[in-house]
């Protein structure tokens, strides 16, 4: 993003390096660092395999703030939200925040209005 330019999520102005990332939901996030706990936990007579607490508290905020738990609802969810041409960003957001009405996902996504009308069709 050139210097001139300010960012605005609102706007989707927030870098192209971010725009082509892969994004991950929270839920996603805790399936992987639940997945990375237990094998440490299995190896766990190895000192060099130690949970950090930075790891702990990670996994714990992830498991906070993921409404989805299954495996199966996780893949879902982005399954779902993958059909409205949504960019990873506003995918992420929406999966992670699940507004309960129209209103609320324009306000907390702006950029769907004008970018995703088959999203909000989806929501009514």
């Amino acid at each position: 993003m050139s210097g001139e330019e300010e960012e605005n999520a609102a706007e989707l102005k927030i870098g192209d390096e971010f725009l082509k990332a892969k994004c991950l939901m929270n839920c996603e996030v805790a399936l992987i660092l639940e997945h990375k706990y237990d094998q440490l936990q299995q190896m766990s007579d190895d000192p060099r395999n130690q949970v950090s607490q930075v790891f702990e508290k990670s996994l714990q905020y992830v498991k906070r703030f993921s409404r989805y738990k299954n495996p199966d609802a996780v893949k879902q969810v982005r399954e779902i939200l993958s059909r409205y041409q949504l960019t990873e960003f506003e995918l992420c957001v929406l999966g992670n925040l699940c507004p309960e009405t129209v209103e609320e996902a324009i306000a907390m996504v702006p950029s769907i209005k004008v970018s995703c009308a088959h999203f909000l069709l989806w929501c009514l």
